[in-house]
């Protein structure tokens, strides 16, 4: 029987509704792609960079319900982390606009 759990290539259930994006304390952008592979219930083969996070995103909550998503710590990484990551909220921007009811609230 075929079991998802155990399937690299699949996406694992998202558990939690808000889902938060705690990005407090992180150094390294490696840590910020960690969250949100645990966060979204990434598959294994997701590939930490920008354009993998919206291929990945891109239809993730399509006729899944409504979800809310909040951004927590974003404004205390570092600097030249936070401006690298602000890809990340475009790709946020446009995740909503393709799917309406995932909200995204840039917290802190």
């Amino acid at each position: 029987m075929y079991d998802a759990t155990r399937d690299p290539n699949a996406f694992r259930p998202i558990t939690e509704n808000p889902i938060v994006l705690d990005f407090t304390g992180c150094k390294y952008l490696g840590e910020i792609h960690l969250i949100l592979k645990t966060k979204f219930g990434l598959p294994d083969y997701y590939g930490e960079n920008w354009d993998a996070l919206w291929d990945c995103l891109s239809g993730l909550f399509y006729r899944r319900g409504n979800f809310k998503v909040d951004i927590v710590g974003f404004m205390a990484l570092p600097e030249d982390l936070r401006e690298y990551c602000h890809t990340m909220l475009e790709i946020f921007d446009d995740v909503h606009e393709e799917t309406p009811n995932v909200v995204f609230e840039l917290i802190s």
